[in-house]
């Protein structure tokens, strides 16, 4: 674990740059909206077992209700305790929001109790010069990624220089990129090429409506007349709450399909439609992402990992229609789920 270094150790930031699938991990609640331990653990050692490289949480999947709410420190513990059960190493990354003093007091904590890393949400009370002052700040006391939030959940827009700024900040080890729009994640390419950090900053897609076409694109950044090369070499994502068993798997053939496999290309460009579609109906993209997190535990809920959909606000549910679509592309691309891995380990996770 950490010590007071700001760095995290080499292994960590090896494992971390060389690409991971991290899921953003869910709060499990039970029927009277309090922490169910239990279910919480159980949906970590999934993650850990079914080959997650790291886990994120207190972000967005987590609710960022709990920040302030007293649940934060005992949801970071619980996920960092169970991932000391297992030998090999777990990236722990801890999500911080708020403004500049909220955010260093939450990387603090996450520190103390072993996280390696924080995701640094948006703040929209501040200005990018703001922003740029409060990640300088936090890595004071962890690595930070940075984090391109779509404005749909929190995020807003952020300017390719904000993106270059950001990535010249030595303690950023990496950056999220959730803006769910192209032309967003290209600033955040180009600017960590103009930063000239594109070999040490790592790129993560959080575009959960775009995750395998990033993972296989290999972007070529064109800067002062100088082409860099740069790509995406892992997911931080929603949508890897769920089906964590195949998103490893498809981490694998992207990697395969970065380095010339054109079948494996062909076939991950078929599965990238399929992936899509199924999000948009976990993520209720037809009803401005509200039923977002509802909808991931809808999925969790059926496979038993979760003993509900409950939300921290109890108006938090699936939208009108949503359950119709679940069931649809639950039904419809059954080569994207993990049932079987799941009901195999399920009794001995929440145990």
């Amino acid at each position: 674990m950490l010590g007071t270094a700001p760095e995290a150790h080499a292994s960590v930031r090896d494992l971390f740059r060389r690409g991971l699938v991290i899921p953003a991990h869910p709060l499990a609640l039970t029927s009277d909206r309090k922490l169910d331990e239990r279910r919480q653990r159980a949906l970590t050692r999934y993650y850990v077992e079914a080959g997650a490289g790291g886990l994120a949480v207190g972000v967005h999947t987590t609710q960022f209700a709990i920040h302030g709410t007293g649940l934060l420190a005992p949801v970071l513990e619980l996920a960092a305790t169970v991932a000391g059960e297992y030998a090999h190493e777990v990236v722990l990354v801890a999500g911080a929001t708020g403004p500049t003093a909220q955010a260093v007091a939450e990387a603090e904590l996450a520190r103390s109790l072993g996280y390696h890393m924080v995701l640094l949400s948006p703040y929209r009370e501040l200005d990018e010069d703001g922003l740029i002052e409060r990640a300088r700040a936090v890595g004071e006391v962890l690595p930070v990624i940075g984090f391109y939030l779509q404005p749909a959940v929190g995020g807003r827009h952020l300017s390719r220089e904000f993106w270059t700024r950001l990535a010249q900040i030595e303690a950023v080890a990496g950056i999220k990129a959730a803006p769910f729009d192209r032309y967003r994640t290209l600033d955040v390419l180009h600017g960590v090429v103009r930063a000239g950090r594109a070999g040490e900053v790592a790129l993560y897609t959080g575009n959960d409506d775009h995750i395998l076409t990033d993972l296989i694109t290999p972007h070529r950044v064109v800067v002062d007349g100088r082409e860099v090369d740069v790509e995406f070499v892992g997911g931080l994502l929603g949508q890897w709450a769920v089906w964590v068993r195949r998103a490893v798997e498809l981490l694998e053939q992207a990697r395969a399909a970065r380095s010339g496999d054109d079948a494996a290309v062909r076939r991950l460009l078929t599965l990238d439609g399929h992936l899509t579609d199924a999000n948009a109906a976990i993520f209720d993209s037809a009803n401005a992402f509200h039923g977002c997190i509802p909808g991931i535990h809808e999925v969790l809920r059926r496979q038993g990992l979760l003993e509900g959909r409950w939300c921290l606000d109890p108006a938090e549910d699936l939208s009108p229609g949503q359950l119709a679509e679940i069931d649809r592309v639950l039904a419809a691309y059954p080569e994207l789920r993990d049932d079987d891995f799941v009901a195999e380990n399920l009794s001995r996770w929440l145990a």
